[in-house]
């Protein structure tokens, strides 16, 4: 299966309708959507309505997922749409009518879910408190409860024990690992970044998807391999970043960022097979692919070929087929596993 990923809108609505159109022509079986958190700029009831307009104006995957960003947080900034009021702050906007906007918006009750596309699953992450309501001396900073830190390490552990990758979603960047993840701006956007990063390395096949820095895909890091130490996994989990429909940033040279042209628009396209994931950054503004990157899987059914009817197999020969694993028990030709029942050549080996 394949999908897409996509990430801070805030408020482009204009470069988000053509990254949908650019989808729809370029992977028209996407199974799924996901928006990877900054859907508006500033949480607003009506600039949701209004990415909910260009959602309904354009054809899009009906498996459309959303996490929650920062910018999902900013209307206590002002005292009305049009003037930014950050010194009377929070200007009778409460923390709870933040999350029920996002609620109304998706569907969800809570921050944190999970879907499975097709088999594949997908965990989704997001901050359950606006952290300045908490503490004045904090603003965006992303605060998961033990519930979901603990309902995170469990669907890990019970995908990789079903034999499947599982893709994460979460707005903000950990640091030290993508793309602007060692620029001083985004190295303390997690409070508990330890403990996610803990639970996230200890699995080989774990892909977590980041946004939040708007950093150019075309950067060498904008994907990687981060291995944590004391995991046991010495080949560490991949993190990619999700590019950004509103504009790019880049390094600046000197420990900071700068703006590239307003008009840059990027975002993902990840396929999954049984032995690999291809994740595919494209440049929406100019209609092209930038780059590919393959991350090989380490599950049961990444170590086996596909079974083909043509082929021949003898005792012992493993196969892939309805994303199933398969073991011969002598020679075979052209008998289709699943179809011999018990006491036939095949042996149901479980799924992938």
């Amino acid at each position: 299966m394949s999908f897409n990923v996509v990430s801070d809108v805030q408020g482009d609505l204009a470069d988000f309708g053509r990254a949908l159109d650019q989808m729809k022509v370029v992977n028209p079986d996407s199974r799924a959507l996901v928006v990877n958190g900054d859907i508006t700029p500033r949480g607003y009831k009506a600039e949701y309505d209004q990415v909910k307009q260009v959602l309904n104006s354009r054809p899009h995957p009906a498996n459309t997922y959303f996490t929650i960003g920062n910018h999902e947080f900013y209307v206590p900034k002002y005292c009305n749409p049009d003037k930014l009021c950050q010194d009377t702050w929070p200007n009778g906007t409460t923390e709870q009518s933040l999350f029920q906007n996002f609620y109304d918006f998706t569907g969800l009750d809570k921050v944190y879910y999970e879907r499975v596309v097709d088999g594949v699953p997908m965990l989704f992450l997001g901050t359950e408190k606006y952290m300045k309501y908490s503490d004045p001396t904090k603003w965006d900073e992303v605060w998961f409860s033990e519930e979901q830190l603990t309902w995170l390490e469990q669907r890990m552990n019970y995908w990789e024990a079903q034999g499947k990758p599982t893709f994460v979603f979460s707005h903000h960047v950990l640091p030290d690992t993508v793309s602007g993840t060692r620029n001083k701006l985004y190295k303390s956007d997690y409070l508990q970044a330890d403990r996610l990063m803990n639970i996230l390395g200890a699995h080989k096949d774990a892909v977590l998807f980041t946004s939040h820095t708007h950093w150019d895909l075309n950067l060498s890091d904008w994907a990687v391999r981060k291995v944590v130490p004391g995991t046991g996994n010495l080949e560490g989990f991949t993190v990619v970043n999700t590019g950004a429909v509103q504009t790019q940033w880049t390094d600046n040279g000197t420990g900071g960022e700068s703006a590239l042209d307003g008009l840059e628009n990027s975002g993902l396209q990840v396929e999954v097979a049984n032995d690999r994931v291809t994740i595919k950054a494209r440049d929406f503004r100019r209609n092209q692919w930038i780059k590919e990157l393959n991350v090989p899987l380490h599950t049961k059914c990444a170590a086996a070929k596909p079974w083909t009817e043509s082929m021949t197999y003898s005792n012992g020969d493993t196969v892939v087929w309805n994303d199933r694993t398969w073991r011969a028990k002598w020679w075979t030709r052209g008998e289709t596993p699943g179809t011999t029942g018990p006491w036939g050549v095949w042996e149901d080996r479980g799924a992938c």
